[in-house]
């Protein structure tokens, strides 16, 4: 059953260890059987409670799953192994338009915001047992939180997207719990879930977000207890919820008032389409916005908003970790907001001459493409792998969208922030050369 490999240990952790030790260096491997419990204790001369004990911590760590009569197995895409490794390294001389990042051009220079903070942080350094969100930014962040719509609740300060879902998943959600997400999506969250333990659920995505039919079955035939949501600039489709899109899904998630509603707004800043927030019709939400897309990755900051127990669930546990984040990295950011550094009508203009520019000019060479707001742009594709080899070759690294997807047809995802106006043409005619005509289709 196992092969070679043998599992090792006389203590439950001793015996997770073991299996996790052979699926991170590849002995076990994806989809393989584990011994039954009892079989494996006997072989071990331990306990059958102790063999328990140690599969379950597995499954809630997400390295295997278990199906009734069937056994336990290697997860499929077990924890260890991020999506981010699903790449093409782009060659000497070979264009890269798969990383996902910004344009530089576009984002706001620091140096005189952090000088700024420094300056008057010399006059009052940040110490322990203050509040965790810095006043200011607290204030500029509700007032747009206001200003889109957002129902009220207090706010937090996470260090980025994924750090703000992964706390709000934990502190309503227990290991083995089933979550609604966007397929294709954000590879850092289908990596997420299933490494904290949580289930996740494809949604089937088009243009205009989560299909409602999608996200109802997946709630009542799934269980989801939790579904996440991106309003806008989706990572890797572009898909952007309308206001008709928002009003059926608001009709599903009212039907189910105790579901976790997460919404992810990261293209706050750089998307020109309105936000239609579905949050306030669960008892249970969160609506977290990053910085990152518009003002650098690298500032790591996401404010949320939510109901008052969740955003105090998620603070409460944060104070027992991290404590806070920086309040130089607020402050620097509530700056930049005060000031209004980055210019969102000009950014999103930006990004959607390059994208609309290659949907369009894939259009006329009968290859569909998706990609309403951000800087993505999704292209099904009959051979994925052939595809991304051959734009290897005509000289262009895209990303495979393997990265993004779980029950998704195959496709590519090009980032537009790298490329020129100029670029367009030649970057469609090669892409057209790779994936061939394509028929029209959902890419659910």
């Amino acid at each position: 059953m196992l092969g070679e490999y043998r599992i090792e240990g006389r203590r439950a952790s001793d015996i997770a260890a073991s299996v996790e030790r052979g699926v991170g260096t590849g002995a076990l491997e994806p989809g393989q059987l584990l011994p039954p419990m009892r079989e494996l204790a006997q072989t071990l001369g331990v306990n059958a409670n102790t063999v328990a004990a140690a599969y379950r911590t597995l499954r809630e760590r997400g390295v295997i799953e278990t199906d009734g009569r069937r056994g336990s197995r290697v997860r499929p895409r077990p924890a260890t192994t991020a999506r981010g490794s699903i790449r093409v390294d782009a060659p000497v001389g070979v264009r890269d338009v798969s990383n996902g990042s910004p344009d530089p051009a576009l984002l706001p220079p620091l140096g005189e915001a952090f000088a700024e903070v420094a300056r008057r942080y010399a006059e009052r350094p940040g110490m322990y047992g203050e509040a965790p969100v810095d006043e200011e930014f607290g204030r500029l962040a509700r007032a747009a939180f206001d200003a889109d719509g957002v129902p009220a609740g207090p706010v937090g300060v996470a260090s980025g997207s994924l750090d703000a879902v992964e706390r709000v998943l934990a502190a309503h959600l227990r290991p083995g719990d089933a979550v609604a997400v966007e397929d294709p999506g954000w590879g850092s969250l289908l990596d997420l879930v299933p490494a904290v333990g949580l289930r996740p659920v494809p949604v089937a995505v088009d243009d205009e977000g989560p299909l409602p039919e999608e996200v109802e079955r997946a709630i009542r035939r799934d269980g989801a207890r939790a579904v996440i949501v991106t309003d806008r600039a989706q990572n890797p489709t572009g898909a952007c919820v309308t206001g008709r899109r928002a009003e059926e899904l608001r009709r599903v998630l009212a039907a189910h008032p105790d579901v976790l509603l997460v919404e992810d707004d990261h293209g706050h800043g750089i998307v020109a389409q309105p936000l239609h927030p579905l949050a306030g019709v669960t008892e249970r939400w969160v609506f977290v916005r990053s910085v990152a897309k518009a003002y650098g990755p690298d500032l790591r900051i996401a404010a949320f908003t939510g109901d008052p127990e969740t955003v105090d669930r998620v603070l409460g546990r944060q104070r027992l970790g991290p404590g806070w984040v920086s309040k130089l990295l607020q402050r620097t950011v509530a700056h930049l907001w005060a000031g209004e550094a980055v210019d969102p009508v000009l950014v999103a203009r930006s990004y959607g001459k390059r994208r609309d520019g290659l949907v369009r000019a894939l259009a006329r060479r009968g290859v569909e493409a998706h990609g309403r707001s951000g800087m993505n742009v999704w292209v099904p594709v009959a051979d994925e792998t052939g595809a991304v080899a051959r734009l290897v070759a005509e000289g262009w690294a895209v990303a495979p969208g393997a990265r993004f997807r779980m029950s998704a047809g195959p496709a590519v995802r090009v980032t537009v922030s790298g490329l020129a106006v100029g670029d367009v043409e030649a970057l469609a005619e090669a892409v057209a050369r790779a994936a061939g005509p394509a028929p029209a289709r959902s890419y659910g």
